[in-house]
């Protein structure tokens, strides 16, 4: 039996838009939330929030791994589906880096209601 591909989730938001971010990551049904992610757009926080998914499932030296995020221009940027421009640039190239000469990761979009990421904000 082929062992089930793990599944991150991510989100990030901020309040207000521009304001005060913070993201969320879940995997294995532990949320790890970052309050004082810094200063920026609701933009910014996903890509924040998708960097550190990426760096987690690296940490944790996951090799079959998909993420999952609610923003789907931030998914669709990492995809290469859409070019990043401005700050999303400046992400993409962190997530790029993080990435190296490796295969790209699966980044894949799933409605609000299943992101466990944002329910996990939502809920604290």
């Amino acid at each position: 039996m082929k062992p089930r591909r793990t599944k991150i989730y991510f989100d990030g938001g901020c309040r207000p838009n521009p304001g005060a971010m913070e993201i969320a990551v879940v995997i294995g049904g532990v949320a790890a939330i970052d309050r004082a992610a810094g200063t920026g757009s609701s933009m910014d926080a996903e890509w924040l929030a998708l960097i550190a998914a990426l760096r987690l499932a690296q940490a944790r030296g996951l090799s079959d791994f998909v993420l999952l995020g609610d923003a789907a221009a931030v998914v669709a940027q990492a995809n290469g589906a859409v070019a990043a421009r401005h700050g999303a640039a400046a992400h993409l190239a962190v997530f790029r880096g993080l990435v190296g000469d490796g295969p790209a990761p699966r980044v894949r979009h799933v409605k609000r209601s299943q992101n466990l990421a944002g329910i996990a904000l939502a809920r604290r």
